[in-house]
């Protein structure tokens, strides 16, 4: 059975997977067995660049059938910002409140038809075995309230408001998330890959 690394130390994001593809014959591992490598430094220009760089440069590093992921908010009225930049929006230490502070004051006076907006999740799987990549990605349309709602979310969570479920991402329990949200489905297409196009032996 290969082992499979998750490209993060994020254990809550690790279970994530794991629930989604703990069918599949892979030893799945975590970056928590490798303390001695150095963080990825992501400057790519796209969610699939970054998602891409972190895969590559941990498959080199440990020869390792490896999948990495790169997801933010993007939202139309600001050209799709903040995109890349979204967990740094408001300066490189900023906090969950300071990227929805931001956020918000850039869209003020904007109506609600032009706060258009999507979480989006591109995963890369890089197999150094057989020399083959490959990127899926995921989205979870929605749109930017003028305040804040809910507890149960992180990040943009609390302001992006899905239409099918009138609450926002924050407001919707784990069960609904995984249902709808952007990382579920990049990861249902990443398992669809895994099952079919990666050799297992």
């Amino acid at each position: 059975m290969r082992k499979l690394l998750i490209a993060s130390s994020n254990r809550g994001k690790i279970e994530e997977i794991k629930k989604i593809i703990s069918d599949l014959p892979f030893n799945i591992t975590g970056m928590g067995k490798y303390p001695e490598l150095k963080k990825v430094n992501e400057d790519g220009d796209s969610f699939t660049a970054n998602a891409l760089k972190k895969a590559r440069q941990r498959a080199d590093e440990t020869g390792l059938l490896t999948l990495a992921d790169d997801s933010g908010l993007e939202v139309e009225y600001l050209e799709g910002k903040p995109g890349i930049y979204s967990a740094r929006f408001a300066g490189p230490d900023a906090s969950d409140k300071d990227n929805n502070r931001e956020l918000l004051q850039l869209l003020k006076g904007v109506p609600p038809d032009k706060r258009r907006a999507r979480f989006k999740c591109v995963i890369a799987i890089v197999d150094p075995l057989f020399k083959r990549e490959f990127t899926v990605d995921g989205i979870c349309e929605g749109r930017i309230l003028k305040e804040p709602r809910g507890s149960n979310g992180f990040g943009y969570d609390p302001l992006l408001f899905i239409p099918q479920f009138g609450k926002t991402m924050a407001e919707l329990t784990m069960a609904e998330k995984n249902k709808i949200s952007h990382r579920a489905n990049a990861l249902a297409r990443a398992k669809n890959v895994l099952s079919k196009k990666i050799t297992r032996e």
